[in-house]
């Protein structure tokens, strides 16, 4: 019987957390993050990011692997004999948003922007690899994953389907995103349900146009449509316990030209999102119910498009408590936001968890705009932290077994 020993964490120490050699190289470490974001790269496009990555890991011992589910790579680092294998997971696309921040160093690329942080994600990992390949202390094998496409939701499970976890097995995997509003450096957990799913619907509502004067000779659409925007809105008020959450929200409706014109056809999109997946479920029931009876009371057809999208992140409950006692230990409890909720924004890092248990850590980005936004700015000051809290990770984890 092999039994694994840890070394014992101190929860009360409040050492300000950051590992000294990850802070003496820290202008590197943002370097570095200025260079990726100057070069944003959209899902599957992310080249240049994937090259520069494998570069560096290469340059640090690392055995890298590139073009795994398209442009994402894993760099693996084995130490001694232990059999204790660790992912850890940065992603690497950028959104097509055009910046808006006044960086000295904004994006070069019109129209394209790492508003997300990703670049930042990815820095993070890369300063916890170059101590861990440097000065980490382990017996085992880390597994660190760059994923492409985070944010068409594809990213993930394009790598699983290249044989991530066969090719490349861990015995968990993490990943983390910065979180804007949360004081920075500062880490948030969620036990559970972390991340909401989504799906995105099309809806087209047929009807029979004509003269906007004698709409007694046709079916309009346009009442079909907003009738069934009303009655949406029950989906959760009525359908969902008032302690869960659901989210319909209807983001786009378009139809018509003109106002004397009733047009044939009403276009609307929607988003559906929920923790749990028998929430999810009944929203998918009651839309694509509400839809098509609404409109066939008003004579109307409802034709829907709604293809899954990716499931709520769910944290894993024995990997949550390490990755928290983790930080309580190096950073202290005050640098633990310890009433985090969960987010309703989601992420594909759910698909990861479906597969292999493990947990999504959240870091703070201080007062900055939103994620998304043209004038979003990563905070350069939440690297260091986070990738001290990697390292420490790391260290704990894979730690030398004994029979």
């Amino acid at each position: 019987m092999t039994v694994l020993h840890r070394p014992p964490l101190d929860l009360s120490a409040t050492t300000g957390g950051v590992l000294p050699q990850i802070a003496a190289r820290i202008d590197d470490a943002i370097a570095t993050r200025h260079d990726l974001h100057q070069h944003p790269e959209l899902a599957f496009e992310e080249h240049r990011t994937s090259a520069r990555v494998a570069e560096l890991l290469q340059q640090w011992g690392y055995a890298v692997t590139t073009g795994i589910g398209g442009t994402g790579l894993v760099g693996t680092l084995q130490r001694g004999q232990g059999t204790r294998r660790l992912g850890l997971r940065a992603d690497i696309d950028a959104l097509p948003i055009h910046e808006d921040s006044g960086l000295s160093y904004a994006s070069r690329r019109d129209g394209l922007m790492h508003a997300c942080g990703h670049d930042g994600h990815t820095a993070i990992l890369l300063s916890a690899a170059h101590y861990l390949a440097h000065h980490g202390r382990f017996d085992g094998t880390l597994q660190l994953v760059f994923q492409p496409a985070e944010e068409t939701g594809s990213g993930a499970s394009r790598m699983i389907a290249d044989g991530l976890f066969e090719r490349f097995p861990v015995d968990a995997i993490y990943g983390l995103h910065n979180w804007p509003g949360v004081p920075t450096g500062h880490f948030g957990f969620v036990d559970g349900p972390a991340m909401a799913s989504v799906d995105w619907a099309q809806l087209r509502v047929v009807g029979n146009g004509g003269h906007g004067a004698e709409p007694q000779h046709a079916v309009d659409p346009i009442l079909a449509a907003a009738h069934i925007v009303t009655a949406l809105q029950s989906v959760v008020s009525r359908n969902v316990d008032p302690r869960q959450m659901g989210v319909v929200t209807v983001g786009s409706i378009h139809g018509g030209k003109a106002a004397n014109v009733i047009p044939d056809v009403v276009e609307l999109t929607l988003t559906v999102r929920a923790y749990l997946p028998e929430v999810r479920d009944t929203l998918r029931r009651r839309v694509i119910e509400i839809a098509e009876q609404t409109a066939a009371a008003f004579g109307a057809r409802a034709e829907i498009s709604f293809p899954r999208g990716f499931p709520s992140v769910i944290n894993h409950p024995e990997q949550t408590a390490l990755v928290r006692e983790v930080a309580h230990a190096a950073f202290g409890r005050g640098q633990v936001v310890e009433d985090f909720a969960p987010r309703t924004a989601s992420e594909d890092f759910a698909f990861l968890l479906q597969a292999r248990p493990g947990s999504f850590v959240f870091v703070g980005n201080g007062d900055s705009a939103p994620l998304h936004s043209p004038r979003y700015v990563f905070n350069d000051a939440a690297i260091a932290p986070a990738a001290s809290l990697w390292a420490r990770l790391a260290e704990h984890y894979l730690v030398e077994s004994t029979t």
